[in-house]
């Protein structure tokens, strides 16, 4: 009898069509392409301070229902037009999930929320959302938890994360270096701000890895570097490391040679996953920024249309159950909170503007 060797514990294996054949079936539209254009630049713009608006990133923490994902994009439109002046709105539209244990993995591996992972459906869903949010008009955003899901996606994405729980694996850090948006990099879980510099400085040199090309093929992937790699504040381990004083820490941690670029997550650590801190959250690096500091470029907020989170669906009719607009996985603010936090940023923003 001979013991088998290799994929001992593999059921089965389903193939999946390329990214090329992906991204033929949902292309790029003028209107499309356009937004995406303009967005990486403007968010290029404000890292290099050439731009001097402010960036807010807010949505859903994850998306699992695109028709509420694209009333979202619609008010978030509405009100990107009316504070464009000082702020610039681009959308979470996070179609992947990364769990610390079990858990749905997002839109993009279960769309049907079912545990089927059609990960095919999954992909032309995710394309077409992301495709339908840029149309409306407004910047979209993503955390890559996979190393293969950007070649499927990446060209409707206008600013990427990489995450806390990826954060230390060395080829998200060499990924980062190859995508062609800027891309926010994340303190850890346990909140190492060291470990994020460290993803950064890897980010922001050539690299070589592992991956597949747009015809889907096993390759060697060489970058380029990405510049505009920059660090994400998002707490950890019950510690908020929001404050003026901690800021002022992790901007010294910052070598010179990188731009001291911060951005701040108002949810997870910082508001000790409860919700309804993100406005306080949000008020503190507000006051921090009117205050003088330049280095603070935005924030994240976890929104959705209606506050709080419902419990995932286990069976069908929990699926035909669930609230409309209400979050299934992190616990959201809702819009209302969503528009007070936005306006008076733009408000205050702008008063600053007209003193100087």
């Amino acid at each position: 009898m001979t013991a088998k060797i290799y994929d001992e514990n593999i059921e089965r294996y389903f193939e999946l069509p390329s990214p090329k054949k992906m991204i033929g079936e949902i292309p790029h539209q003028y209107f499309s392409r356009e937004i995406l254009i303009r967005a990486r630049e403007s968010i290029k713009d404000i890292l290099d301070r050439k731009d001097r608006r402010k960036i807010i990133i807010a949505g859903p923490c994850s998306i699992h229902d695109t028709n509420a994902g694209l009333e979202y994009a619609s008010r978030l439109r509405k009100l990107a037009d009316e504070t464009k002046d000082n702020l610039f709105l681009v959308m979470r539209t996070y179609v992947e999930k990364p769990r610390t244990e079990f858990g749905w993995g997002g839109l993009i591996i279960d769309p049907d929320l079912d545990n089927s992972c059609d990960i095919e459906k999954g992909i032309k869903t995710s394309r077409k959302f992301l495709f339908d949010v840029l149309n409306i008009g407004i910047p979209t955003s993503a955390e890559f938890v996979s190393l293969d899901f950007p070649q499927y996606i990446a060209d409707f994405i206008c600013w990427a994360a990489i995450g806390a729980r990826t954060v230390e694996a060395q080829y998200h850090r060499k990924m980062a270096s190859g995508l062609s948006m800027p891309v926010g990099i994340k303190n850890t879980t346990a909140g190492d701000i060291q470990t994020a510099i460290s993803a950064i400085k890897v980010a922001r040199n050539p690299n070589v890895f592992p991956g597949i090309n747009l015809e889907g093929i096993a390759s060697k992937i060489v970058t380029k570097s990405n510049p505009y790699s920059h660090l994400i504040l998002r707490g950890g381990n019950g510690t908020p490391n929001y404050t003026q004083e901690k800021v002022t820490e992790a901007l010294k941690l910052i070598p010179r040679e990188i731009p001291k670029n911060i951005i701040i997550d108002c949810s997870h650590g910082n508001s000790c996953k409860d919700y309804k801190k993100q406005e306080e959250v949000s008020n503190n690096v507000l006051e921090q920024i009117l205050s003088g500091n330049d280095d603070i470029m935005g924030i994240m907020l976890e929104s959705n249309l209606k506050e709080g989170k419902q419990k995932f669906p286990e069976t069908e009719e929990d699926r035909k159950n669930l609230k409309y607009g209400v979050s299934v996985t992190d616990a959201c603010i809702g819009w209302e909170a969503t528009e007070k936090i936005i306006r008076k940023w733009h408000d205050r923003l702008r008063k600053l503007r007209k003193q100087d």
